[in-house]
């Protein structure tokens, strides 16, 4: 197990819900209802679950870009020791952000666009008064160098700019201050595939580059099982299971991480098993079911997962689950690349080439059309 760099405990973060012409307080969503994670040094540890589920809102927390209802925060400073960032100050806020950063998901709407790239990029060092003049203008031409753009770059505007520089711009921003921990907020969600595949490649080679530790926040499980070495599942607000990305892809031990992976595209095309569908809707975070949240959707609940809320508990190697028969269910994981046969891929692959070749075949070529078209004229 590697040092430890963020601990979160019972995280919770409550929305009032307000009604009424006085606007009195009616109830609450429970957003994020009881977190518990640790981050270690230089990983990757990803974040996953149904949209509503309380992803973004738990890495804006920890930031403390929303104000906790509950929980402890506690940020291990190389200097400074052990921080409850929950507790903090402005000041020691103010001391401790430059390693705390953020990517934000919408890479259009989380970049002004009245300023240029570069007063975008240089304003955290700006508001830390960390660089002033030509040397802040230096340390803008190397971020915009550093995450694959040109410094000339920096006097454009974000319209400019595709939806995939965009987001490499929001990366170099967060990279100006130095930070040791980036919380990546569905970074590539609004991206083509194509473009998703350049920026985790760069996330990859920015973390090994300045031992960066990253909170990878992802509705897409093929994302993280690239880019993840943990992964924790979150439902209705809390975390119902935590493991290494092979733990929880090959050997789930909780029914919903089970019917997350089955809705995963298979490698092999001749595997054509249907995703697992749940019954009934995800539950309101601001009325929630009583004991396991999952348990009106489960198809192995039982009894006493009606009346009692499962401790989130060790299965074994570091493998946490909350379901009370973690140990005992055996619940089908994604399947391994290393089991489809490397013959019948290759198989099915000779087969639609030359599918492929024989229709190109058949139809005239546009250039051979033009010649034609020529020769006729």
């Amino acid at each position: 197990m590697g040092e430890l760099l963020l601990e979160v405990k019972g995280l919770k973060k409550h929305f009032p819900i307000k009604q009424g012409f006085f606007r009195r307080t009616v109830g609450h969503v429970r957003a994020v209802d009881g977190l518990d994670l640790s981050v270690n040094r230089g990983e990757t540890f990803a974040i996953v679950g149904e949209s509503g589920c309380g992803k973004s809102t738990s890495g804006r927390t920890i930031l403390r870009l929303e104000e906790p209802t509950a929980g402890e925060i506690v940020y291990h400073h190389e200097t400074l020791g052990k921080i409850n960032v929950e507790k903090a100050d402005s000041k020691l806020l103010k001391r401790i952000r430059p390693e705390m950063q953020i990517i934000f998901q919408d890479p259009f709407s989380s970049l002004d666009s009245r300023m240029t790239v570069g007063r975008i990029i240089a304003e955290p060092m700006v508001i830390n008064d960390t660089l002033r003049g030509r040397e802040l203008k230096d340390r803008v031409a190397e971020l915009l160098t550093v995450v694959g753009l040109r410094p000339e770059h920096a006097s454009r505007y974000p319209h400019a700019f595709s939806g995939g520089q965009r987001q490499r711009i929001g990366i170099a921003r967060a990279l100006a201050l130095n930070p040791k921990l980036i919380i990546c907020d569905e970074p590539v969600s609004a991206l083509d595939v194509s473009v998703q595949a350049q920026v985790l490649n760069l996330l990859e080679d920015l973390q090994e580059r300045f031992n960066l530790t990253y909170i990878f926040i992802s509705h897409d499980l093929s994302v993280v099982e690239h880019i993840a070495d943990r992964v924790a599942v979150m439902y209705v607000g809390k975390v119902v299971e935590v493991g290494t990305t092979d733990q929880l892809f090959y050997n789930p031990k909780m029914p919903y991480t089970e019917a997350l992976l089955s809705a995963l595209p298979k490698p092999d095309p001749r595997n054509r098993s249907k995703p697992t569908l749940l019954a009934g809707e995800v539950p309101s975070p601001a009325n929630p079911p009583s004991g396991c949240y999952f348990h009106p959707r489960c198809p192995y609940a039982q009894e006493i997962c009606k009346k009692e809320a499962p401790p989130l508990q060790d299965t074994g190697d570091g493998h946490l689950a909350a379901c009370h028969f973690a140990n005992e269910l055996t619940l089908k994981g994604a399947t391994p690349l290393t089991e489809i046969k490397a013959p019948d891929i290759i198989t099915a692959t000779a087969r639609h080439q030359a599918s492929v070749a024989a229709s190109s075949a058949a139809q005239p070529t546009e250039a051979s059309e033009q010649a034609g078209s020529g020769a006729t004229s």
